[in-house]
């Protein structure tokens, strides 16, 4: 199987933190991933416990997967302790899933007054994967400008768009067609399900019946 792979998964203040849960689940079921850091922001903790219910207080990990997962380690936000705050953590890289804008714009700026940004910034410098999936809409000129300067400084934009060709019928078929793709992109696909042929995919084959 060769050697495990080690990343941060991130999760900020954006709308969309049941995508969090989508991803998180996918990597802890991959036997190609020996270990995940979950980093949730303050703001984070505050969207998970809006879209889910209970207190921002509660273990984040428990509140993504309803239970505690000897994979994943999840870390305090203001931790600047934390192992993947320094270069000679080894880790794949990190995927920052859904990715506030004001996020990006810290990124950009090389700002690291958060454990998410210092782990971002430490990607960069590392030339390590750094996937932000920026959910909010519209953008205006400053979005656009950050998105461009991380994207110079080595980062992928990976916004949380669906597809349509699919025929998605519920919200939870668009949640399990970006995990996919977002898998895929990173290099851990997951299936072919929605994989194009040429004429169509899998995927709207069944759903068109």
């Amino acid at each position: 199987m060769g050697e495990q792979r080690r990343l941060t998964l991130a999760v900020t203040g954006a709308g969309g933190t049941r995508m969090a849960r989508y991803v998180l689940s996918a990597l802890v079921r991959d036997e190609r991933v020996g270990h995940v850091d979950l980093l949730v922001s303050e703001a984070g903790r505050t969207l998970i416990a809006h879209e889910f219910g209970g207190a921002e207080a509660d273990d984040p990990v428990e509140r993504l997967l309803g239970e505690r997962h000897a994979k994943v380690a999840a870390y305090d936000p203001q931790d600047l302790t934390a192992p993947m705050v320094s270069g000679s953590y080894p880790t794949w890289g990190m995927v920052v899933v859904p990715c506030a804008l004001g996020v990006v714009g810290r990124i950009a700026q090389g700002q690291a007054n958060t454990l998410l940004e210092r782990a971002a910034d430490v990607c960069l410098k590392e030339r390590r994967e750094l996937v932000l999936c920026v959910r909010e809409t519209p953008f205006n000129l400053i979005h656009l400008r950050n998105m461009a300067q991380v994207t110079e400084a080595g980062a992928v934009v990976y916004p949380m768009i669906p597809t349509y060709y699919n025929v998605p019928r519920t919200v939870e078929d668009m949640f399990e067609e970006f995990t996919a793709r977002l898998m895929g992109f990173v290099g851990l696909g997951q299936t072919d399900y929605y994989a194009w042929t040429g004429t169509e995919t899998q995927a709207h084959r069944d759903r068109s019946r």
